[in-house]
């Protein structure tokens, strides 16, 4: 027992001796000194069998008690194994009754509050009563006697050596079970203690070693470990099998990676080594720098794992590189710092656009919501309206504002749903979709990101891209899209998405759904002067090399580009036709022929040319049959002057001037309206049979509908069959039903203007129109007359002239 302190610090809990070898027959001498009763020391998870030597860690107090009661005046203690390993404290009723009798041989304390016991395992018994219950577990008891079979004969003698036989190959093959066993398996002549040796070093559950201790027939005990035995070396066997062939199989791999690796060698002294070794290894620290959520780097992983194994020269490879590196450049958590000074934004807003109070507000607005609720999911804006009236420096400046990256994504003519959601890894050039490009771009994972012109979006065979845009934004949905290369989730819930369109009637019904529309109207002609004067004439002076003395500009000359050269709702071919006349400016500054040029109305139409559009006034004369009548176009408001012409005929009616079908129905509503109260017009009804009318509207290339147009054209039939002329100085707008209503229109703010100026001082207005007056300009108010209108008669009686 030299070695004690060494084998419970090695071997807590394992059987290391073998306490007897004496034939069954010999009793030993200490059984003539017997205590009626023991104490009991439960035992967790371990139990325990005659004829062997037991290291034993004691940690609960009542059990280290139990061996200071018991040391002085004895040595012998019952050890049974609790059904319960959590419990304690067990009770009587919380053990097997049926354990082992057990001889100290030595105790030492530790430092650590355990005590380390050496003990002898030396019978079966049986708990018979227990006496005492604290403050440990004190019993009566009975020693159960090993059975033998009645006669020792040849089918015995056989069992016992091939047990024998069978242990000790298992032992032979086993390399958990040291090689001292092997010997004191040799020295065992006594099949009880054979039996209780082989359960104890047996791989057993708890239940079948406490059934092999309560079995008292050693035949029995010594057929079920030959059983058990049996079983085990099936397992061993198998298992040997199987360390045999991934070992032959890992030589194997061996080789292939030795002479890999001689190849890379060989590569390298010839200056042909790819470098894919330092590829793997860069692209592995850039996808562990790069934060990447825990599904993400499973799936990058798989990929560097494939990437090891497929040879560089390989397409395969290629597109695995590819593909991590895309994933190592995205930026899954990296947001930018929202700025939400809203006064800033206010600035930076006036800063680049003139006019628009409408829609700058409504930008405020969506920032400070934006503000007091970051996580909030605010709406998709759409900002919509006709080309050049600045759309998509709208969406820069709210970029700026918030201090966020811009990303404009131009979906206009895109027709296949790959770029949106991208394309499947399934072949060399595959690449994600033009969502995740401009991510990677503009490295934010909380950019603005613009869809340009999302009315012009298209769909063949290659799919719908206007559906797979419901995903992106949809709030409810976009915290997880999938783009198809990535093929795993990327957040896009912090994205801020604006739209641009310019015709609502094109943007699909479902995205439509998505999206809060905020109307950028068409300059006004006062507009247009102020955007010349502050922002366009700077910045084409900048371009050329100009400065503000060597170029220039009198009023006149913005003037004169804005109402002769260029006819649109936006700035954008204004700033064309500036930029040409700044060019023409440098070009005899820079040859040196004058040092200054005025920009003026006469040097525009000699470096122009005659002038391109012309706008229509008003009438010279009053007339019968001829209205001022305002319409709204997408390049502002303009005078239409409605011309009705009647001869002998039979009541056709012939209308010109590339009407529109809105247009004729509001003209067959005049006519029915007109011809129901010719009576209280004074209009002779039989005229109507005798005459053909024929209706123009002049410009007739230009296309025009609408249905505002109808006060117009039933005042010029009225005035055409009554013979009253309408005053040259009237301008007027309006819808009506066949009851005489005068019903609202749009565009009030253009039609004004425009009346204004082509010269019109008065202009009639449907009633309900009042409360757009406000949108009209001060300036333009002061010098109008504007008369609101409720029933067709008063139109009359302020538009027709007395007789």
């Amino acid at each position: 027992m030299e070695d004690f302190e060494q084998m419970l610090s090695e071997s807590q809990g394992e059987i290391i001796e073998i306490s007897s070898s004496k034939p069954d027959s010999e009793l030993p001498e200490w059984r003539n000194d017997m205590p009626e009763i023991i104490p009991v020391m439960p035992l967790r998870g371990v139990v325990l069998f005659p004829g062997t030597v037991a290291p034993l860690t004691i940690e609960r107090p009542h059990s280290q008690l139990l061996l200071e009661e018991l040391l002085p005046t004895g040595r012998l203690m019952g050890l049974v194994t609790q059904m319960d390993a959590d419990l304690d404290v067990p009770g009587p009723d919380d053990v097997y009754k049926v354990g082992v009798l057990g001889n100290v041989l030595r105790m030492i304390r530790q430092d650590t509050d355990e005590t380390m016991v050496l003990i002898q395992i030396v019978e079966r018994i049986r708990l018979t009563e227990f006496v005492e219950t604290e403050p440990y577990l004190k019993a009566k008891f009975n020693i159960l006697e090993n059975k033998f079979p009645a006669d020792s004969n040849k089918k015995w003698i056989a069992a016992l050596r091939n047990l024998k036989e069978s242990a000790q190959q298992f032992i032979g093959t086993n390399p958990n079970i040291p090689d001292e066993a092997q010997q004191a398996l040799n020295a065992i002549d006594s099949p009880a203690i054979l039996t209780d040796f082989l359960a104890t070093n047996l791989s057993l559950e708890l239940k079948e070693k406490q059934d092999l201790l309560e079995e008292t027939k050693v035949a029995t005990r010594a057929d079920v470990v030959q059983h058990i035995l049996n079983n085990q070396l099936h397992i061993q066997e198998l298992q040997q099998k199987l360390r045999d062939d991934v070992e032959d199989e890992f030589s194997d791999a061996q080789r292939r990676a030795y002479l890999r690796e001689q190849l890379r060698a060989i590569q390298r002294e010839l200056g042909e080594g790819d470098g894919s070794d330092e590829q793997a290894e860069d692209l592995q620290d850039r996808l562990e720098a790069a934060n990447l959520p825990d599904e993400v780097w499973e799936n990058a992983e798989r990929e560097l794992k494939r990437l090891d194994v497929i040879p560089p020269q390989s397409p395969e490879h290629s597109v695995i590189v590819s593909y991590l590196e895309t994933l190592a450049e995205l930026p899954w958590q990296t947001l930018s710092d929202d700025n939400q000074n809203l006064k800033r934004a206010r600035e930076i807003l006036d800063r680049d656009h003139y006019g628009l109070d409408k829609v700058k507000k409504r930008l405020v607005e969506y920032l400070a919501v934006r503000k007091l609720n970051p996580e909030g999911r605010g709406p998709i804006l759409c900002l919509l309206g006709p080309p050049g009236v600045g759309k998509t420096s709208l969406g820069k400046s709210i970029a700026e504002s918030l201090g966020r990256e811009f990303a404009r994504i131009s979906v206009g003519g895109v027709r296949d749903e790959a770029e949106i959601r991208g394309h499947r890894r399934t072949y060399i050039g595959s690449m994600p979709g033009r969502l995740i490009q401009e991510i990677r771009r503009v490295k934010t994972r909380n950019p603005l990101i613009m869809l340009d012109e999302v009315d012009k979006i298209g769909s063949d065979f290659r799919g719908d891209p206007a559906s797979a845009l419901l995903e992106v934004l949809d709030p409810q949905q976009n915290h997880a899209f999938v783009d198809r290369y990535l093929d795993v989730p990327f957040d896009l819930s912090q994205v801020i998405f604006i739209s641009t369109a310019n015709y609502i009637g094109n943007i699909p019904a479902p995205l439509y759904d998505r999206m809060e529309v905020i109307d950028i109207p068409g300059y006004t002609d006062e507009e247009k002067l102020k955007i010349s004067q502050k922002y366009l004439v700077k910045r084409q002076r900048k371009e050329n090399g100009l400065t503000t003395t060597q170029c220039p500009w009198t009023v006149g000359a913005f003037r004169k580009v804005i109402t002769e050269y260029t006819r649109e709702a936006g700035v954008r071919g204004l700033e064309r036709e500036i930029g040409s006349l700044c060019r023409a400016v440098a070009a005899q500054v820079a040859m040196g022929k004058k040092k200054k040029i005025q920009v003026t109305p006469e040097f525009v139409e000699e470096t122009l040319g005659p002038p391109i559009f012309a706008r229509e006034t008003k009438m010279r004369i009053s007339r019968e049959g001829v209205v001022n009548g305002l319409a709204y176009t997408p390049f502002g408001g303009e005078v239409l002057n409605i011309e009705a012409l009647r001869y002998r005929g039979n009541g056709h009616i012939k209308l010109t001037g590339q009407i529109g079908e809105v247009m004729s129905e509001s003209m067959s509503a005049a006519w029915s309206l007109m011809k129901s109260r010719a009576e209280d017009l004074g209009i002779d009804y039989e005229d109507f049979e005798k005459y053909d009318v024929h209706i123009h509207v002049p410009a007739g290339a230009v296309p025009k509908d609408g249905p505002s147009a109808g006060v117009a054209m039933y005042t010029a039939l009225v005035s055409l069959f009554s013979g009253k002329r309408v005053s040259k100085d009237v301008a007027m707008t309006g819808e009506i039903n066949l009851r005489g209503d005068v019903l609202a229109i749009g565009g009030l703010k253009e039609k004004a203007l425009g009346a204004l100026q082509a010269g019109i001082k008065t202009i009639l207005i449907p009633k309900d129109n009042v409360r757009d007056i406000p949108d009209i300009p001060e300036s333009a108010r002061k010098k109008l007359k504007i008369l609101p209108m409720t029933f067709v008669e008063e139109v009359l009686d302020t538009a027709l002239l007395k007789r």
